[in-house]
């Protein structure tokens, strides 16, 4: 499965994917499937996600572990310090490090009773994500990205607050924000005015949702605080029962809106690929982008 980069810079923007753990058969079959099918899209790097409390470090760790060993992709593991000391966070990021782990996505991570209830800080643990981060580098040299939310994140009083804090990850050694999903371009230009007025210069990367499912998106946007714009609704109507159209739909929507970004000056983006490839792979090509050849070829064999 090892893939070698052609990055040649001529589709004008840099790429990242996220992956989750995999929880069976069925799941480890696509992940592995997605990863190989998307490799060909020379991502700057991979990330895979991290559950609250350590409560999926095991499949993180063995994700991680062949990404790093098997596909020659540069990988992030999400790190979270809910439910954890410090001596626990530090056995965690050895445990990362040993198997090639240099890059961190470093998170707070929701409370282990569900988004929407209050946050409670472990004794001894890391209070913050910029605790968490400042952490991290007495650990060693990693490269570290945080989370960035154009729309505020729901337990802020105010989007003044998000900033404030997403400084102080940067001021502590972050290098890259990553933010969450979002649909309206406006929110994010608005946003980054903000960050830059605040003094922070490092990359932020717009974290775009390709749609699967409007209605399951409605539901995970309302936990998280991102709005879901009226037209979205009408660009999918009369689609429920007609998976092919509305992915065709889905996937001009993603490109519509990384085009728009990239005519805004940005030149990076981070696509939560939710573990499927035809959806991302659609999105890409509806920009005119083509896998390197190698991956190409590949897959012509695996179909013949």
């Amino acid at each position: 499965m090892a893939h070698t980069s052609t990055k040649t810079g001529t589709r004008g923007f840099k790429l990242s994917f996220e992956f989750f753990p995999p929880k069976s058969e069925e799941m480890e079959h696509q992940l592995w499937a997605t990863v190989d099918d998307l490799a060909g899209w020379d991502p700057e790097f991979v990330s895979v996600t991290y559950g609250a409390g350590g409560t999926t470090k095991a499949p993180t760790l063995a994700a991680v572990r062949r990404l790093i060993g098997e596909t020659g992709l540069a990988t992030a593991s999400h790190l979270t310090c809910v439910g954890a000391t410090r001596e626990e966070v530090a056995q965690v990021v050895e445990d990362f490090r040993a198997v090639g782990v240099k890059h961190f996505v470093a998170l707070r991570g929701d409370p282990p009773t569900g988004v929407g209830s209050a946050y409670q800080p472990h004794p001894g643990g890391y209070e913050n994500a910029a605790a968490l981060v400042e952490g991290l580098k007495t650990l060693g040299d990693f490269e570290i990205s945080v989370s960035a939310y154009p729309e505020k994140h729901p337990e802020s009083a105010d989007l003044s607050m998000d900033i404030d804090m997403l400084k102080r990850k940067v001021d502590n050694g972050a290098t890259r924000a990553l933010t969450q999903f979002f649909f309206d371009n406006d929110h994010y230009s608005r946003y980054l005015d903000r960050v830059h007025a605040a003094g922070i210069t490092i990359p932020i990367v717009p974290g775009i949702m390709p749609i699967l499912n409007l209605n399951q998106l409605k539901r995970f946007a309302s936990m998280c605080g991102t709005s879901i714009p009226a037209s979205l609704d009408k660009r999918f109507e009369g689609m429920d029962d007609k998976p092919a159209e509305r992915a065709t739909v889905a996937a001009a929507l993603a490109a519509e809106q990384i085009a728009d970004l990239q005519a805004r000056g940005v030149d990076e983006f981070h696509l939560y690929t939710m573990n499927r490839a035809p959806l991302v792979n659609a999105t890409l090509e509806q920009l005119g982008l083509q896998r390197s050849d190698a991956t190409v070829r590949n897959r012509a064999g695996a179909l013949a």
